[in-house]
C-alpha cells in the first residue's frame, strides 16, 4: 500500500481497507478511546488517590503520636503529680501575708549576724503578679566583701524565697565598702487578691 492509495480510502466502508489501513485505524481508535478515558475519569481518580495517600499518611502519624502518648499514660499522670507537688511546695516557700513581716525581720537579722551595718532598708510597694506579688527591698549595707559574702549565703540559705538584683558595691573615702542591692521576695496572692487585682 503506498501514499496514493490512502487519498483513495473510502470513510464509509472501512470494512474494504486494506489491513495496514485498518489496524492502524484501530489502533488510533484504541489510542484515542485509552486517552479520553485516562482524561476523563482516570485523571481525578488519580488526584483523589494522592490526597487519600497523603491524608493517610497524616492520620498515620497522628494516630502514632497519640498511640505513643497513651501507652506513656501513666508515666504522663505521675510526671504531673509530681509537678504539682513541686509546684505545691514552692507555693509553701512563698510566705502569706502574716509572714512577710517575719520574713523582713529574718533578712535584717541575717545581715547583723554577718557583720553588716544597715543604712538603708526600705520595703517597697507590692507588685502583684499572676498569683504571687512581689516585694522589692532597697538595701544598702556597709562592710567587707568577706561580710557582703556571708550575707548574700545567709539570704539564700533562708527557708523563703528571696532573689537579689541590682547588686553594686563602691568603696567609701574611709575606706570601706557600701554594697546597694535590691532583693525581691515574693508573696503568695489567694483568689479573693487574684479577683480583686483583676477587677
Amino acid at each position: 500500500m503506498d501514499l496514493s492509495e490512502l487519498n483513495e480510502l473510502d470513510l464509509s466502508n472501512i470494512a474494504n481497507w486494506p489491513l495496514p489501513a485498518r489496524i492502524f485505524v484501530i489502533a488510533l481508535v484504541f489510542v484515542g478511546v485509552l486517552g479520553a478515558g485516562y482524561w476523563l475519569d482516570i485523571k481525578d481518580q488519580r488526584a483523589q488517590l494522592e490526597k487519600s495517600e497523603h491524608k493517610e499518611v497524616t492520620l498515620r502519624n497522628t494516630f502514632e503520636r497519640r498511640a505513643q502518648k497513651a501507652a506513656n499514660l501513666k508515666a504522663y499522670e505521675q510526671q504531673l503529680a509530681e509537678m504539682r507537688e513541686s509546684f505545691g511546695a514552692m507555693l509553701r516557700q512563698l510566705p502569706n501575708k502574716t509572714e512577710v513581716a517575719d520574713l523582713l525581720v529574718d533578712i535584717s537579722q541575717t545581715g547583723l549576724a554577718a557583720g553588716l551595718e544597715f543604712e538603708l532598708f526600705k520595703p517597697q510597694a507590692e507588685v502583684p503578679k499572676e498569683f504571687y506579688a512581689e516585694l522589692p527591698i532597697s538595701i544598702r549595707v556597709k562592710g567587707n566583701y568577706h561580710e557582703f559574702g556571708e550575707f548574700i549565703s545567709g539570704v539564700a540559705a533562708l527557708p523563703r524565697i528571696v532573689t537579689v538584683h541590682d547588686i553594686n558595691i563602691q568603696e567609701n573615702k574611709d575606706g570601706k565598702l557600701t554594697m546597694e542591692m535590691l532583693a525581691k521576695t515574693y508573696r503568695y496572692m489567694d483568689e479573693n487578691e487574684e479577683e480583686g487585682g483583676a477587677q
